[in-house]
């Protein structure tokens, strides 16, 4: 039975099967590196110790072709892990043409462009394959997490008959002769269930951006962790549970991860607790101190967020919230103050005439970027179809999802946290493309 490099213990007979990592020729003397999933052997060919044919085999093999090796295992010092494998028989299972489009071993350097367009060559690489080892463990923490809180796991569409935050950046379609989108979120629908009795839920869930932008930041498919809770008193109680729910993923790597982030360079990854919160008018206050002038209800810039991230770091925070910011700035189903038995016309004018009005809502903000926002919600039908009008959005567009606001809707709140920019600041990745298998952006429709 095949075993994984990292299971392979001295004076056993094993089977091993991978990629030629490195190849070096001394004389009577062949040293085949084999690179699988979990790491690195040493396979020694010396002609006293092998037949003349396996010999050829070795010496003829390219370079990240794919062998399979059975042989007798034993101790030597100088071999990565102090193992060798001394082989009885080698097989090529698909020989490697030759050049490489990149190499493997990372001696050459090669451009992300070069990079993702060679993406399965690329993932050879021990060290980006480590970051979606981690990937691959977060979700499972997260999993891990909601399910021993209670909570259900859901999957809602990701074809949509209406825009989830009411923006243009929609990606449409042709669907069966009706318009239709790809969905920006799960946000209406996660909603609907607080109506339904299910009254915890998460999603890992993929979004569609239809946004031109072109920095290391964005990406226009990505993924998301989305959550909503019922029966809340406020905000506050949305984030305890993304606090939590981070804190956990980061101490659980710490603690699984070792192999993965070493490969990465890092040693453990640091969080303080309890996280920061400040309003963001405390914000705003902050910012001025360091020179930066910010329209009230004006959303946070890069420069900003890098300052405040300045100001936390002084303290030995990397993670904080924001919170309470004023609803101008915020999606029209954020719950703010003032909204309860009122009629759809005089939660209007109210909009009108204070439109900063404070809303129950937070960003949590990680080295200086936002990788989560989140809220209370409005679950009171009149004060959603005002806010809707006041945002200038149809009310009509919207006839499904207000239905669940009419027949008992409990206060509930919730938050999406995109995985992507959480691995790109908890890895320290120069480029958020780094954290996806095969980013789309404006320009990179393949692989």
């Amino acid at each position: 039975m095949r075993k994984y490099t990292n299971e392979l213990k001295p004076n056993e007979e094993v089977e091993v099967a991978g990629w030629v990592h490195e190849k070096r020729i001394h004389g009577k003397l062949i040293f085949l590196v084999l690179r699988d999933r979990e790491g690195f052997v040493q396979v020694t060919l010396s002609k006293k110790d092998v037949d003349e044919e396996t010999f050829k085999i070795a010496k003829k093999i390219s370079k990240e072709s794919v062998i399979k090796v059975i042989g007798i295992v034993r101790n030597e010092p100088k071999a990565p892990n102090g193992i060798e494998i001394v082989p009885k028989k080698i097989i090529v299972l698909n020989k490697a043409q030759t050049p490489l489009p990149l190499d493997p071993t990372e001696k050459v350097p090669a451009n992300l462009d070069t990079r993702l367009d060679n993406r399965f060559m690329d993932l050879r690489r021990p060290r980006i394959s480590a970051i979606f080892k981690i990937r691959s463990k977060i979700l499972n923490i997260v999993r891990e997490f909601f399910h021993k809180r209670g909570f259900i796991e859901v999957h809602t569409p990701r074809i949509i008959a209406t825009g989830s935050e009411g923006g243009t950046e929609l990606f449409a379609l042709d669907y069966f002769g009706r318009e239709a989108f790809l969905s920006q979120s799960p946000q209406l629908y996660k909603q609907m269930l607080m109506a339904s009795g299910l009254d915890k839920v998460f999603e890992i869930a993929t979004y569609f951006r239809a946004e031109e932008h072109n920095t290391v930041w964005h990406l226009n498919e990505i993924t998301a962790i989305d959550c909503e809770v019922a029966f809340i008193d406020s905000h506050e109680d949305v984030m305890k549970i993304l606090e939590e729910l981070v804190v956990t993923v980061i101490n659980r790597l710490n603690e699984t991860s070792k192999k993965e982030l070493s490969i990465l360079g890092i040693d453990e990854i640091y969080v303080k607790t309890p996280f920061p919160r400040i309003s963001y008018d405390k914000a705003l206050e902050i910012l001025n101190d360091f020179g930066i002038k910010l329209k009230y209800g004006e959303d946070l810039t890069t420069e900003a967020e890098k300052k405040l991230y300045e100001y936390f770091k002084q303290e030995g925070y990397d993670i904080y919230f924001i919170k309470d910011y004023p609803y101008i700035t915020r999606p029209f189903y954020t719950y703010f103050e003032g909204l309860e038995d009122k009629q759809p016309e005089e939660i209007l004018e109210m909009l009108k005439e204070n439109p900063k009005i404070k809303t129950r809502s937070f960003d949590l903000d990680y080295k200086g970027r936002e990788i989560s926002s989140g809220s209370q919600r409005i679950h009171i039908y009149n004060a959603l179809v005002a806010s809707l009008k006041f945002k200038g959005l149809r009310v009509e567009s919207f006839k499904y999802y207000l239905e669940a606001f009419k027949y008992g809707m409990p206060p509930h709140g919730g938050f999406g946290l995109g995985i992507e920019r959480f691995l790109m600041q908890l890895l320290d990745l120069k480029n958020i493309r780094e954290a996806v298998l095969f980013p789309r952006d404006r320009n990179r429709l393949t692989p």
